[in-house]
């Protein structure tokens, strides 16, 4: 089979035949049909998570069709759409997987991480931690909601009842989440990086109540930020917009540095809080909230040979919505 490998060293991923992989108990052999190219992959093959299996082949928003079954599954069935997302396995035993924050496990496993993902003609997953995906999505449209969907319904979630949001960094993630937060009736403000018109276009057509760069003031004060932009210096600026009581929510795996900033900012029950991967829960909650729910998923489609150019595009911001590989290209 073709995959796109992560050598352990270089940013740019090789090209190569690797043998078929087997099911073993529990897992599905799965023939992948799209997989979404992440902001994570990007913090992997540029060395900013550290601990990746090497060789590697990256990838965690895998959609595919079940091709065999290892001994002890009865979930899924051969011929079965499936969704593989970012958590592969977990423990299971330690204090927060029996506090059911699995999420926070202590000893987790991770597609496209410590687990060869979905840059690749086939792969094998875990059963107990795949989806069943809504029909109304086509294969290239479903994969963005295995990450990019899945973790901005989460960290839309820790924000509460909050009515305005503001979301700082206007990718993937992003533009899945403001769509499920204008459902609920919400104001989303949308915050991108200077000169990114492109990003605030899809923004205002997605249903937000404005769109700027994040140099700019936030034109009404917030309920809750959500910031998905990997870059430390955006928590003080959307703490410093938000209102008393408010909450700033970090979404990503990685971010720069966090400057400091004046204590009054934080002051007055203000919070910052952080976002770590997902629950089997979670998924299940948000593809059944994705069936209900209409999403307009926004996709710059690539070839699996092209997976390089796909990440240098989302690297320099040159993406409006999500990007995925088209593995059958």
């Amino acid at each position: 089979m073709r995959a796109m490998v992560f050598d352990g060293h270089s940013p740019v991923l090789q090209l190569r035949e690797l043998a078929d992989p087997r099911p073993e108990p529990g897992q599905l052999l799965i023939d992948v049909h799209a997989c979404g190219v992440c902001r994570t992959d990007l913090h992997v093959v540029d060395g900013e998570l550290t601990q990746p299996k090497t060789p590697l082949v990256p990838g965690h928003e895998i959609v595919g069709v079940v091709a065999a079954i290892g001994a002890g599954v009865s979930a899924f069935s051969v011929g079965d759409r499936v969704g593989v997302p970012w958590l592969g396995r977990t423990c299971g035993h330690c204090t927060y997987c029996g506090r059911g924050r699995e999420n926070l496990c202590d000893a987790p496993q991770f597609t496209g991480y410590t687990i060869d993902g979905g840059y690749a003609e086939r792969t094998v997953a875990d059963s107990r931690y795949c989806f069943r995906l809504p029909q109304r999505y086509d294969d290239r449209e479903a994969a963005p909601l295995l990450c990019a969907g899945l973790i901005g319904y989460r960290s839309l979630s820790m924000a509460g009842d909050a009515r305005r949001i503001g979301i700082y960094g206007f990718g993937a993630a992003a533009h899945i989440v403001a769509q499920v937060a204008r459902h609920q009736g919400r104001e989303v403000y949308a915050f991108t990086r200077p000169g990114d018109t492109a990003a605030q276009a899809l923004a205002r057509r997605l249903g937000a109540h404005w769109a700027g760069s994040s140099t700019e003031p936030a034109p009404q004060p917030l309920d809750a930020a959500l910031i998905f932009a990997p870059v430390g210096a955006l928590v003080p600026i959307a703490l410093h917009a938000l209102v008393k009581g408010g909450i700033v929510v970090c979404g990503g795996i990685h971010m720069s540095d966090i400057p400091s900033f004046p204590y009054d900012d934080l002051w007055g029950e203000r919070r910052i809080v952080s976002v770590a991967n997902l629950t089997r829960e979670d998924g299940h909650a948000f593809m059944k909230l994705a069936d209900e729910v209409p999403l307009e998923i926004e996709t710059t489609v690539y070839p699996l040979a092209e997976a390089n150019r796909a990440l240098a595009d989302l690297r320099e911001g040159r993406l409006a919505g999500a990007a995925v590989l088209d593995v059958r290209a």
